[in-house]
């Protein structure tokens, strides 16, 4: 549920990055009015011109259709979250978006009520298209999106692979207004006629760091090159490094950048703990953290899909109640894993990176950083599992000899000061007491 209240007690600042003065003024080219003005809009006005709107205590300030808020009220949401409040005006006002906000902002909504609201259900093409890093966040953002379209009276289908191609491609033919997939997938229906782009006027990349980095940037770059130039793009992410918004200004016109705790590279309801550790006392220490565990569920990272199939097998062999989730699983089987890791039928996870983007699942009190990831970035968002929402959490991270030179890039580069100390069964036990009372 996302409200302003869930922020208020978060230290550190919130920074409000709206387009500096020349974008402000700047006007963009003109888009294609998608859906017609609707008489029955709560507000009409949206504020003096694109890029030029304050923020909003409620939804129903915004301006948003009758459909979309009874909608939101339908989902208990009232007020938007800082990245919502900054962005979803100067989205239906037509501007190109840069938006950063950590895991569990409600980014998701952010670009989806625009999205949906600048759709118009009476034509039958793909005029939106979102694309994701991973299935499970398509089929996460397919989710808080339909909530929203299908009030509209809008269709999305989801392109993910994995499974077979037949069922999306019936889809598609049916003539949905939104589609959302991953590259690969996405990229094999335009190849196969079975996608036509010619009609999206609103694009977003989700997780863009990750969709414009090496591995997916390539599919990207096919995908974005059958979508017309005039569409409106918009950008999200839980970190923006630098190179990313140097690579964006090639796809964006004059984008308005909207950043929620850019300065904060740690979430500030999660506690910390940093243990060096010996790689043979790994497994011990694991299990000596998972016996503590409260009833919350706990995600457990590693680094390979090997290593992580390896380790699940480990702990069930050992009675943990255990699900793994890693590349090579199929898609009938991850979704079972996530399945009941959200039910609680199997309350541990043991996941690659996979699952350290986008998810959204409720009551993760603790990740354990098992391997250490390859980056900083990916540190954020594996951590940013935990201590959602204002909720608090807890990440512990194992620190061998033979990591000694990745964590120092990661502290380095978060800026943070971590307290770190040698690993001790019964001293670790007292440590994490101390600080639960003391939170």
């Amino acid at each position: 549920m996302y409200c302003k209240s869930c922020y208020a007690g978060r230290q550190g600042s919130t920074k409000s990055a709206l387009p500096s003065d020349n974008l402000q003024r700047a006007k963009p080219a003109a888009r294609p009015e998608a859906r017609p003005a609707a008489p029955d809009r709560a507000d009409e006005s949206i504020g003096d011109g694109p890029g030029e709107v304050g923020p909003v205590s409620a939804f129903s300030e915004i301006g948003l259709s009758r459909s979309t808020m009874t909608a939101l009220a339908v989902m208990e949401i009232s007020e938007p979250t800082p990245i919502q409040d900054q962005t979803i005006p100067l989205l239906l006002g037509g501007r190109d978006v840069i938006g950063q906000a950590r895991t569990g902002s409600g980014k998701t909504l952010a670009f989806a009520i625009p999205l949906v609201e600048r759709c118009d259900p009476s034509v039958h093409q793909v005029q939106a298209l979102v694309l994701t890093p991973t299935r499970e966040l398509a089929i996460q953002v397919s989710q808080v999106t339909d909530a929203v379209a299908n009030a509209n009276g809008l269709q999305t289908t989801l392109l993910y692979g994995g499974r077979s191609a037949r069922t999306e491609q019936q889809a598609l033919r049916r003539g949905p207004q939104i589609v959302i997939g991953t590259p690969g997938r996405t990229l094999d229906h335009i190849r196969q006629g079975t996608l036509d782009l010619r009609s999206v006027h609103f694009l977003v990349l989700d997780e863009a760091d990750e969709m414009l980095d090496r591995g997916f940037a390539r599919d990207v770059e096919a995908i974005l090159g059958h979508t017309p130039s005039d569409r409106q793009t918009a950008m999200f992410s839980a970190t923006l490094p630098d190179w990313v918004a140097k690579t964006a200004a090639k796809h964006l016109r004059q984008p308005a950048t909207a950043e929620v705790d850019a300065d904060l590279q740690t979430l500030p309801g999660v506690m910390h703990l940093i243990y060096t550790i010996q790689r043979d006392q790994k497994i011990d220490a694991l299990r000596t953290l998972l016996d503590e565990r409260d009833d919350e569920a706990v995600i457990v990272f590693g680094k390979t899909k090997h290593g992580v199939k390896k380790l699940a097998r480990q702990l069930d062999a050992l009675g943990y109640p255990v699900g793994a989730l890693q590349g090579n699983l199929r898609q009938n089987a991850r979704e079972r894993v996530m399945r009941d890791f959200r039910s609680g039928e199997t309350p541990i996870l043991v996941a690659t990176n996979v699952a350290a983007r986008g998810l959204d699942v409720e009551g993760v009190g603790q990740v354990i950083n098992y391997d250490l990831p390859e980056s900083p970035q990916l540190f954020t968002h594996r951590v940013g599992r935990t201590g959602r929402m204002g909720r608090e959490g807890e990440a512990i991270t194992f620190v061998t000899r033979e990591e000694e030179s990745k964590w120092r890039e990661i502290d380095r580069n978060l800026g943070v000061p971590f307290t770190r100390q040698p690993w001790n069964e019964s001293k670790a036990a007292g440590d994490r007491s101390r600080a639960r009372r003391t939170r």
